[in-house]
């Protein structure tokens, strides 16, 4: 009952630190409201047509591309850290041998990598991660829409 009740307290506190917060905020802040406050502001400029732009798909796919082996980074580091002390942790878990230990957490640690290659492959292949594409495949179509396989365009094209 200890943990949970720690937890809780934690929770708790932190939950009372941010609506405090936002409390004083509001006490504090000014409350009028005038037709100049509510206009748009970027950057001292006034704005020119709609703020609604549609962005370029490559940004985001090279962002999410990002986030996923970053992240994958982040997790290679525990399994290094218990990897180092793996005769403590095989003996903890009843184990018969450090090796037999190190062997599954090998084959764990290689079926997530495996993983994150067959994604990282597929971006590769489908050419998700060229940010400029070549000559040849731009020239297929004049309507290139991002996304199609450029590969299956240029064997249609040639037959």
């Amino acid at each position: 009952m200890g943990p949970f009740i720690s937890i809780a307290l934690f929770v708790g506190f932190g939950a009372a630190f941010v609506l405090a917060g936002l409390l004083a905020g509001s006490f504090v802040r000014p409350s009028s409201t005038n037709p100049e406050k509510a206009a748009t502001y970027e950057c001292g400029e006034t704005t020119i047509g709609s703020s609604w732009v549609q962005f370029d798909l490559r940004f985001y796919i090279v962002a999410l591309v990002y986030l996923v082996f970053d992240v994958e980074v982040a997790l290679f580091y525990p399994w290094a850290v218990a990897w180092g002390s793996a005769d403590k942790l095989a003996k903890d878990l009843g184990f018969a041998s450090v090796y037999e230990f190190r062997k599954v957490a090998l084959v764990d640690m290689l079926f997530f990598f495996g993983v994150l290659l067959v994604g990282f492959a597929y971006l590769w292949r489908f050419g998700y991660l060229d940010w400029v594409r070549s000559a040849a495949a731009t020239s297929i179509k004049a309507s290139h829409q991002p996304g199609m396989d450029l590969s299956k365009a240029a064997r249609v094209a040639g037959d």
